[in-house]
């Protein structure tokens, strides 16, 4: 069975890891993604905040992807979910099965203003180039804020709000300073009230002004506001931005998309197109768009696939279920176990925040780097 996985996030990683560990040479896995390395999305805060370097967090491809795991660095240009063909800017590939695993695009232009006058620190070269920006900041108005939904990780403007008010208090800047959050949902994380209630506790205690069901449309780079859907406005000194998100244009142009991102069995992950998996943050499987979302996507597609190269059939289904971790600044880290179940309302639990769950994020990030590539590394 030949598989061929576009995307190497959460999801490529898990599936490619597990489909070789599994079935070995009785199957040939074939990876592919445009960049040359695999970044954690808290990693980026860790480098635009001081506490790691570029180099350390950014894990190669080249390096070592599972040993019967061949990766392919391209560009994915065409799909065709009916022949399983793919083009590519390295050439052409095809499989048994595909599995998409693309990801969301970022597109900080599609908000008039953001790129002339703000940041966006969802992308790995956005993230890493404002540590500079940062650590040069003379203090003012600050204002954390989301331009578009769905965005992936939902907890990650939360953390920036607090890691921004820790940064600012180290460098003596927080009495010439103000922190604001703009985000378009009620709370900082709907499925758990109980984090909500931490972070909005922890945002009065600070100081940082909440601004719920607020999405930013624009910027004015001449007067720095920002102007919300409702037009009201908010000025900044430093605005750090969630760019808008789309599915990537190529899956779009595969005729896999409806209503902007790819519709999938919840159950299996299947598309409409046989031998096609969709997983992770391209689906509208109705979890959040987060890597360990995708991690539990990716090991019910690989059980499914590993039950099928045996000659046997699989039970397994997705069960909607995830933890997220949150920082809270000041060293200390909650734990959101969450489940999203198809028709139902999730629900979402809250441990911490504590210095120990910070070593237990830690291990989370070290267990996942030995796995798929092989090597220790810490957080």
């Amino acid at each position: 069975m030949r598989v061929l996985i576009l995307g190497a996030g959460f999801g490529g990683l898990e599936l490619a890891t597990a489909l070789d560990g599994a079935l070995g040479a009785a199957v040939e896995v074939t990876l592919v993604d445009r960049a040359d390395g695999f970044v954690f999305g808290y990693s980026k805060l860790d480098v635009m905040f001081g506490r790691a370097t570029a180099e350390h967090v950014v894990h190669r491809y080249a390096d070592r992807v599972p040993n019967g795991v061949r990766f392919v660095q391209a560009t994915v240009t065409s799909i065709d979910p009916v022949t399983r063909r793919v083009e590519t800017d390295a050439g052409s590939l095809d499989g048994d099965v595909l599995v998409v695993a693309l990801g969301a695009d970022l597109h900080p232009e599609a908000t008039p203003g953001l790129l002339e006058a703000g940041h966006e620190f969802y992308t790995v070269a956005g993230a890493f180039a404002l540590r500079h920006v940062i650590d040069a900041f003379p203090g003012g108005r600050v204002v954390v804020a989301v331009t578009s939904t769905p965005f992936k990780c939902p907890p990650a403007p939360s953390e920036t709000a607090l890691l921004v008010h820790d940064h600012l208090r180290r460098r003596g800047l927080l009495d010439v300073s103000t922190v604001s959050l703009a985000m378009p949902l009620g709370a900082p994380i709907p499925p758990s009230p109980s984090a909500s209630a931490a972070l909005l506790a922890e945002f009065a205690e600070r100081g940082i002004a909440w601004h719920p069901g607020a999405t930013v449309r624009s910027l004015d780079p001449q007067r720095r506001v920002a102007v919300l859907a409702d037009g009201a406005e908010l000025a900044f000194d430093l605005f750090l931005g969630v760019p808008v998100h789309r599915a990537p244009d190529v899956v779009v142009a595969a005729g896999l998309t409806e209503d902007g991102w790819i519709p999938v069995d919840p159950s299996t992950l299947r598309t409409r197109f046989e031998d096609v998996y969709a997983v992770g943050d391209v689906t509208s499987v109705g979890t959040p768009k987060a890597g360990v979302f995708a991690e539990g996507q990716a090991a019910v597609v690989a059980a499914q696939l590993v039950a099928r190269a045996r000659g046997e059939s699989s039970a397994a289904t997705y069960d909607g279920h995830g933890i997220c971790y949150l920082e809270f600044g000041g060293g200390e880290v909650g734990k959101v176990d969450v489940t999203f179940l198809s028709g139902q309302a999730p629900t979402g639990a809250l441990e911490g925040p504590s210095r120990a769950l910070a070593a237990d994020k830690a291990a989370f990030g070290t267990d996942r780097v030995r796995r798929w590539f092989g090597r220790d590394w810490r957080p």
